[in-house]
């Protein structure tokens, strides 16, 4: 409502109670008075179930993805930690020789072994994985 309207119901209200009418009668006025509401009409979508666009590889051969590699694991207590400096050796659960594993992205995608190349460390990937999903929820648990 605008105040003009908000104004006029007001002073039919005043009238009323001066007539000695109840103001519960305005009600029905007001209610006709009023816009009707109507139903928005809304336009139909074309359903596409998911996954089911498929994105041609060559959009995807640029994308940059995280390359990590892991020698092994450990725990430690915070006691531990704090105890670490210069010189300290962390023991890891592999042995040496052991084949350690490559991830692209939280996925282990291969195995490899450590090589030096000059004065850089490289992998030489021995093995490349047949399913990384499989193995990241394998290594996972």
């Amino acid at each position: 409502m605008n105040p003009a309207e908000i104004d006029a119901l007001v002073a039919s209200a005043q009238a009323a109670k001066a007539a000695g009418q109840p103001i519960s009668s305005l009600k029905e006025e007001t209610v006709a008075a009023a816009p009707q509401a109507r139903a928005p009409q809304l336009t139909d979508f074309e359903q596409t179930m998911l996954g089911t666009t498929e994105v041609p590889i060559g959009m995807l051969l640029d994308l940059t993805l995280p390359v990590s590699i892991e020698l092994g694991r450990t725990s430690m207590t915070v006691q531990e930690i704090l105890r670490l400096g210069r010189g300290s050796v962390i023991q890891l659960d592999r042995l040496a020789g052991e084949p350690i594993d490559i991830y692209v992205g939280d996925r282990r995608f291969a195995e490899g072994e450590v090589v030096v190349l000059g004065e850089h460390f490289g992998v030489r990937i021995t093995r490349v994985l047949a399913n990384p999903t499989a193995s990241a929820a394998v290594n996972a648990a």
